[in-house]
């Protein structure tokens, strides 16, 4: 049976390979799992399956033994075919109770939200946990602009009341870094997921040190 772990803040770093300098991966994740970063979401997305599995396959290896948890975005098929972790669901992706059916509790299922309908919708289905945002204003928002799944930064106040709608843990994302993160906690999330916040950090132990410290 796939569980979260069970400390706080979980610690979620989506990867982005089209945002480093040299489009590579693997330092950094391996560098996050080196770190303790709690759970890692592969968002490959422009990957074709071949490459996404060979991809989930290597990052796999890096992650055995440690207490880093590997799920891939989106692609069921590539999760059960390389024996990740889980699978994290945006929300124009499968239903979550779709997924729940065909896994049960072999893998986790994570799901985007960025409203409290989606945040409910994705609790009914059997989602372990949901992220939500946007909650700050962040980099990769304006190349997603024209979705109709992203809208302007929900804040700490919807966040809150998100955390409390819940009966599920969430996640703060979007534009959290180590400036804002204790107001995220405060909040009540079990944990922070982003791009940036592990992707441009210069010493990833000492940013998971930081972030492991708001939370004592």
């Amino acid at each position: 049976m796939a569980r979260l772990p069970g400390r706080r803040p979980l610690l979620y770093y989506i990867t982005d390979r089209r945002a480093l300098p040299n489009q590579d991966p693997l330092p950094v994740i391996a560098a996050a799992i080196a770190a303790g970063v709690d759970l890692i979401q592969l968002r490959e997305r422009d990957l074709e399956t071949r490459a996404l599995l060979a991809l989930v396959e290597r990052v796999l290896e890096l992650a055995r033994g440690t207490a880093s948890s590997i799920l891939v975005n989106d692609r069921l098929d590539v999760a059960l075919a390389a024996g990740a972790a889980g699978v994290h669901l945006p929300v124009h992706s499968f239903p979550v109770a779709v997924v729940r059916e065909k896994v049960g509790d072999a893998l986790l299922v994570g799901a985007s939200a960025h409203n409290l309908a989606e945040l409910r919708a994705a609790e009914a289905g059997g989602a372990d946990f949901v992220v939500f945002g946007p909650v700050f204003e962040t980099p990769s928002k304006p190349a997603c602009a024209g979705r109709r799944d992203y809208g302007p930064p929900l804040g700490l106040e919807k966040l809150a009341e998100a955390v409390q709608t819940a009966k599920i843990p969430v996640l703060a994302l979007g534009g959290v870094n180590l400036a804002n993160a204790a107001d995220c906690l405060r909040a009540g999330v079990a944990g922070l997921a982003a791009i940036s916040l592990f992707q441009t950090s210069t010493d990833l132990s000492q940013t998971v040190a930081q972030l492991r410290q708001l939370a004592a």
